[in-house]
């Protein structure tokens, strides 16, 4: 039983349960003491009439209203309906799951002065597979994800829609399925459930666990290609990248020459090849695989820090019985980590392309057939597969702006500068999407291109990799529909196959 504590979580960690396959899980009992303490100095404000933010005042621009003891209840079921107002399509159920557990973590730290019974709720939906109906859309990313989190706080009151094993009910009729009965919120709950970066952590967090596989295939990808092309290894020479020493490029340099090893093409056309050196997309792959593996790096260890981070306001310190208001809320630790990553991701992609057009274009495929053909003219081959690999390529330039550059302010001018970190969250998940495409175009092509080379063989790593391409794809003997070949290959990526 996995016990959640407040504790930092790994990526793979949040995978694993966004696919529901670390379970049981529980609140651990160290966590619910923190919890109950902090429950207690909230109980102590009410009942000495102290005025504190999030406790009994309005939110934002109306913060400096009273609010009555007798409305609080009222208070907290208001502001998670009025919140519930995302829209576009639903969250996955990988990514509801993701956003249910991180919200339960956060809340096992302690500092959000609600009940251990909400923080056990959460945990007792993601158990029974009770996700709520959350739109991806209507999040700018301070006060936290406000609308995506009151989506799931209505499911905790009985109110929204929710999937319950896959059917979308009502959230009373989901809870009752599940034999789980809705909570009513006391003071400070109901703003302790929507303060937080969960939803833009969620999002966030599944996309990089699918990016950082995708810097492994692209080397497997790149090294394929630069064997169809019969380029050289030379520039992977581990001096050349121990001089530079970037970590990212000498894991990719070392990377791609134990895939290239043992190769029967290079060593076919090794002394009396007249080519000094190969074009940027083959030579510069350690330089520029290895940059994306920094971004990517750096944007795991924010997202990672954020699983156990207190992102509510105002927190309660039950040590000091203090309630401070601040902005923990705010998510610009993982927009900018999120931006970051999408950038780099976008070269990862435009690189893989440029190595594509070298494989298909005459004029620079070292003898290959124009465009992988059989017959050429009669057969148009990987044409439209380049031409596919650009247009995805030209979306994830647009989506690469950083979302993070724009702001607007919100709530009256109270909230005057926000993060739109979930924008970038939910921008990243499609350039993840488009770059898997790319990749398995690459992997189509340079395989295809192999089978001009034979009977040399490859690097073994190069031809482990052909082999599980054959195993989903059949050569391109005459031409024919390739979408779900790559639509295959594409959701092997995404399994991790490819990244050797």
């Amino acid at each position: 039983m996995l016990k959640l504590d407040g504790q930092p979580f790994t990526l793979e960690q949040i995978a694993r349960i966004a696919r529901g396959v670390e379970t049981p899980l529980a609140l651990a009992p160290a966590a619910r003491e923190r919890m109950n303490a902090s429950r207690r100095v909230v109980e102590s404000i009410i009942e000495q009439g102290e005025t504190v933010y999030g406790v009994n005042t309005g939110f934002g621009k109306l913060s400096d209203v009273s609010i009555k003891r007798d409305d609080l209840r009222q208070l907290q079921l208001n502001l998670v309906r009025s919140h519930a107002c995302g829209v576009g399509r639903p969250l996955s159920p990988e990514e509801t799951r993701a956003m249910l557990f991180l919200r339960a973590n956060v809340l096992a730290l302690g500092f959000s002065g609600a009940r251990s019974l909400i923080a056990e709720m959460l945990v007792k939906m993601l158990e029974r597979d009770v996700l709520p109906v959350v739109p991806e859309k209507g999040s700018v990313g301070a006060s936290g994800d406000l609308a995506p989190l009151a989506h799931l706080a209505l499911t905790l009151i009985g109110e929204g829609e929710a999937f319950y094993r896959g059917e979308r009910l009502t959230g009373a009729e989901a809870l009752s399925r599940a034999g789980l009965t809705p909570l009513q919120l006391e003071a400070k709950e109901g703003l302790a459930l929507l303060n937080g970066t969960q939803a833009m952590a969620a999002v966030g967090a599944l996309a990089l666990h699918r990016a950082e596989i995708l810097t492994r295939t692209a080397d497997v990808a790149g090294a394929m290609t630069l064997e169809a092309l019969r380029g050289t290894p030379t520039a992977f020479d581990e001096r050349i990248h121990r001089a530079r020493n970037h970590a990212g490029q000498q894991e990719t340099s070392a990377h791609l020459l134990a895939l290239l090893q043992d190769s029967e093409i290079r060593e076919s056309h090794r002394e009396n090849d007249p080519r000094v050196q190969d074009a940027y997309s083959l030579r510069c792959m350690p330089q520029v695989h290895g940059a994306v593996r920094g971004a990517l790096r750096h944007a795991r260890e924010t997202t990672e820090a954020e699983t156990n981070a207190a992102t509510d306001n105002p927190l309660v310190f039950s040590d000091t019985n203090e309630v401070l208001s601040g902005g923990n809320f705010h998510g610009a630790p993982l927009a900018l980590a999120f931006d970051y990553a999408a950038v780099a991701l976008t070269h990862l992609a435009a690189i893989s392309e440029r190595r594509i057009e070298r494989l298909v274009n005459p004029d620079m495929n070292d003898g290959l057939p124009a465009f992988l053909a059989r017959t050429p003219g009669t057969s148009s081959g990987f044409m439209i597969p380049q031409v596919a690999a650009v247009a995805l390529l030209n979306e994830m330039k647009i989506l690469a702006h950083p979302a993070s550059a724009d702001n607007l302010p919100t709530s009256g001018g109270k909230e005057d500068h926000v993060s739109m970190g979930m924008t970038a969250a939910l921008k990243l998940r499609q350039i993840v999407e488009n770059a898997e495409h790319i990749l398995a175009i690459e992997l189509l092509a340079s395989a295809e291109g192999l089978e001009h080379r034979r009977p040399l063989l490859p690097g073994r790593g190069v031809q482990q990799a052909y082999e599980r391409v054959r195993a989903h794809a059949a050569a391109l003997t005459e031409d024919r529909s390739l979408s779900n070949d790559i639509e295959r290959i594409a959701e092997l990526i995404r399994r991790g196959e490819f990244a050797l």
